[in-house]
């Protein structure tokens, strides 16, 4: 493969999101205060929203001056990009095999993941990782994916053994597992996965039990709460509209103006009241509270009736460990552990996208409930800069220059 005396090392990100996988990537610093190797030259992501918030972050204009294709990832045309080219990122969409949701074999957004492949085929980089929920690697779309790099397009890369990663494993205050493949072209030395820098620690008493890991404990989700502030948060994001990639949207809004949450009914703030620092809708059986004069059942016939049921439903966040996995629907706690550790209400998108890892400067556009489904649906930036760390050792291990 041949040498560039360029020093950066050229990135495409493929179904890139906002840019959790991006953000990461950027800000991995080699050595403190220096700035980051890696350059995104080319992104496509299909919703608009989740691009707006791509190019405001790295798109044309800004330091990084990507550029950003917003629509239909086989309506993007690759070739100018190609010799160019070291690193390809993307997560390509999950839910067709997601355990969330129906686990439809035949979705058809299982299959994009083949147009990544073609992508990686037209630009041939050095390096590509492919970013997935952990069923991924049950699914039939695996088994293509290894038969293609066995007689297919990627029969010039070495694919990784099967390998889930935890966010929390790497500094992140957040229970994450993600399935990672790590391919290399077949010119280069395989590439194996990152070695975890922190684990769950057992305690006992104040006393930690001594290990020789050399590992660091898991983050938890304190210091995101001592960020954030304490106060009841607004429910609708400042009034702003910005032009970009040729339509009018929502934005651009800081991780700082995302203090928002949803009008709860009576019964909802009632609810709230009852679950116990750690608790969850089981602290709600057998309980009564007076909404609008009327005396209400704060259970339901559901919850009572479903002992072995998820126990993070109605659950608040513990102080003391990492989240759970912040998902596309954080605000709403019916649907998991997602109510503040000790406040009366869910967490806010600006405490869910500290809990990402974004920064307080990074810009968002779209409405609410588009910016959270960008949240939820991102990478999380601490294990995307891991793995930005683990490939850039790799380049400087091989002792030649980038392509």
């Amino acid at each position: 493969m041949t040498a560039r005396t360029n020093a950066k090392i050229n990135v495409v990100d493929l179904f890139a999101g906002c840019g959790g996988f991006t953000q990461g990537f950027h800000s991995y610093e080699p050595t403190p205060g220096q700035a980051s190797p890696f350059r995104s030259v080319a992104a496509v992501e299909f919703d608009h929203a989740a691009a707006a918030t791509y190019a405001s972050n790295f798109g044309e204009g800004t330091e990084n001056n990507c550029e950003v294709f917003p629509g239909d990832i086989k309506k993007w045309d690759p070739t100018p990009h190609k010799g160019n080219v070291d690193v390809i990122l993307g997560g390509p969409p999950c839910q067709g095999f997601s355990g969330l949701g129906k686990e439809n074999p035949l979705d058809p957004r299982n299959a994009l993941w083949r147009e990544y492949v073609k992508v990686v085929s037209a630009l041939e980089p050095k390096i590509f990782v492919i970013e997935n929920v952990d069923r991924f690697f049950s699914s039939p779309e695996y088994k293509a994916l290894q038969a293609s790099n066995k007689q297919g397009l990627l029969r010039n890369y070495n694919l990784t053994e099967k390998m889930i990663l935890n966010a929390a494993d790497f500094g992140v205050p957040q229970a994450r597992r993600r399935a990672i493949v790590i391919a290399t072209h077949k010119d280069l030395p395989p590439l194996g996965g990152p070695d975890p820098t922190h684990e769950k620690k057992s305690m006992k008493g104040n006393q930690e039990l001594f290990d020789l890991s050399g590992r660091l404990p898991w983050e938890s989700v304190e210091g995101i709460f001592k960020k954030s502030p304490f106060h009841a948060p607004n429910t609708t994001l400042p009034d702003r509209k910005v032009k970009i990639l040729g339509k009018e949207i929502p934005g651009t809004y800081l991780t700082s103006d995302l203090h928002i949450g949803r009008n709860p009914t009576q019964l909802s703030l009632a609810r709230y009241r009852e679950i116990s620092p750690g608790g969850n809708r089981n602290d709600l059986r057998g309980k009564y509270a007076t909404v609008h004069g009327e005396s209400v059942y704060l259970s339901t016939k559901s919850w009572d009736g479903h002992d072995k049921g998820s126990g993070d439903v109605m659950g608040r966040l513990r102080l003391n460990t990492p989240s759970v996995t912040i998902r596309t629907e954080f605000f709403k706690p019916e649907k998991g552990r997602y109510l503040h550790p000790t406040a009366d209400r869910p967490i806010t998108h600006y405490e869910a996208a500290l809990i990402q890892g974004f920064p307080e400067d990074f810009q968002w556009c779209g409405t609410k409930v588009q910016i959270a489904r960008q949240i939820g649906n991102a990478v999380p930036v601490g294990l995307s800069g891991a793995l930005a760390k683990h490939i850039h050792k790799y380049f400087n291990s091989l002792g030649q220059g980038l392509r």
